[in-house]
């Protein structure tokens, strides 16, 4: 059973930087990892970006340009940088992963294994 924590998150002004941390139990080379976000009233849970074995990363349009996602595979670390920050950028912010399929990573709301969360909160 992999476990995911979280860490980095806090309070920034908007155009700062913060990164995120997510540490797995386990080694999870093979499997899809991402970073996913949830808006403090919103039930809605949105992708940030997804890494897959083989390191492609894709990130959402929001994002792109502005936030980094880097895997460190011999401490089977996540980060995701994240620069030019912006009010709607306040969330909880979440990874997850989930072994990748032969034909590649499941739909994200289908994966196994989540983190309990670190709070992101951006001021104007």
């Amino acid at each position: 059973q992999v476990q995911l924590v979280e860490s980095g998150g806090g309070s920034v002004q908007a155009g700062g930087s913060l990164r995120l941390s997510c540490v797995a139990s386990g080694s999870v080379s093979n499997y899809c990892l991402g970073w996913f976000r949830q808006a403090r009233l919103s039930h809605k849970r949105e992708r940030v970006g997804i890494a897959n074995g083989n390191g492609n990363i894709a990130y959402a349009d929001s994002v792109r340009g502005r936030f980094t996602i880097s895997k460190e595979r011999a401490s089977n670390t996540l980060r995701l940088q994240m620069n030019s920050l912006k009010p709607e950028d306040t969330g909880m912010y979440y990874c997850a992963a989930d072994v990748e399929q032969l034909y590649g990573c499941r739909e994200w709301t289908d994966y196994e294994h989540w983190g309990q969360g670190t709070q992101v909160t951006v001021s104007s």
